[in-house]
């Protein structure tokens, strides 16, 4: 029983950063249905990015991840600006193809020497490693960190999508694009914002996967990012909700798989929830059932 409330722990902890990924995803898709297979490689460069504030301008956590959501979410507008925006209007297959070309192209730019090289680097310890006690589980003062720090962008993010006018365009343009603009919305500019945000959360994300796991190496965004899409799926693509509830049960099925059954298998059973929920339910747990008219 100890195992298991310890591995609910580490679950959650990495789960939530999980759902900070998806929601790059989910929002990406809920505005223009492209799912943005780059968005896995802008986590990594999040990463970096929080790792050169810490080891180079010296900055602690949270300057490095404000750092890093500032810079991500700026790479993001510009891939948003260069390379989608101009084939919108593209059969579904090209932007596919698109957003595989861009995360190719991230990768190996993160590789050459002017960047970071091809080699690991370890990130600084930035916070304290001290561990406290709740009865026989463990919680470290890192997980506690992150846990709080996902929680309360994920706040942030429903507030400002609820309550703030700019996210009352995004529900809009999702909707419905035509619709938005002929009530005056700027469609281009709300899809410009959905990709800053989705970007600048994928990079706290990065940061906070640093100071948890602290390797970086320019592929280190490839499984996570397919992992938080198979999230995105299983929460309901296109709904904010769905996706943080889809990271949380990811990292949960992830931990206890490692803890019970076997860690070569964790990704298995993380893909397969993936396979049991296009067969099952579609449109993920939160999704809604989309009628085309023909």
């Amino acid at each position: 029983m100890v195992t298991f409330f310890q591995q609910l722990v580490n679950g959650i902890s990495l789960g939530s950063v999980y759902a900070l990924i998806a929601i790059g995803y989910t929002m990406v898709y809920g505005i223009i249905k492209m799912v943005n297979f780059a968005h896995g490689e802008i986590f990594m460069v999040g990463s970096f990015l929080g790792l050169f504030a810490v080891s180079v301008l010296h900055f602690t956590f949270f300057p490095a991840l404000l750092f890093s959501m500032i810079g991500t979410g700026l790479i993001g507008a510009l891939i948003e600006k260069v390379a989608y925006k101009p084939l919108r209007n593209s059969p579904p297959i090209t932007l596919f193809i698109t957003a595989i070309a861009i995360s190719m192209l991230l990768k190996n730019l993160v590789k050459t020497n002017f960047l970071a090289g091809p080699n690991p680097h370890s990130f600084p310890e930035v916070l304290s490693v001290d561990v406290f006690h709740i009865g026989p589980v463990q919680v470290s003062y890192i997980q506690i960190i992150v846990l709080l720090t996902a929680v309360i962008l994920g706040a942030l993010l429903q507030y400002f999508v609820k309550k703030t006018k700019t996210g009352y365009a995004m529900r809009v343009v999702a909707y419905d694009k035509d619709a938005a603009a002929l009530m005056g919305i700027n469609v281009n500019r709300t899809i410009t914002i959905t990709f800053i945000i989705g970007s600048a959360l994928a990079g706290a994300a990065g940061v906070l996967v640093g100071i948890m796991y602290p390797r970086l190496e320019p592929t280190m965004g490839t499984l996570p990012g397919l992992k938080c899409f198979v999230a995105a799926v299983l929460g309901g693509i296109g709904e904010i909700p769905g996706a943080i509830i889809g990271g949380i049960v990811i990292g949960f099925t992830e931990t206890m798989t490692k803890a019970y059954i076997s860690s070569s298998l964790a990704d298995a059973f993380t893909f397969s929830l993936l396979i049991i929920t296009l067969l099952v339910k579609p449109t993920g747990l939160l999704g809604k059932k989309t009628f085309e008219k023909v």
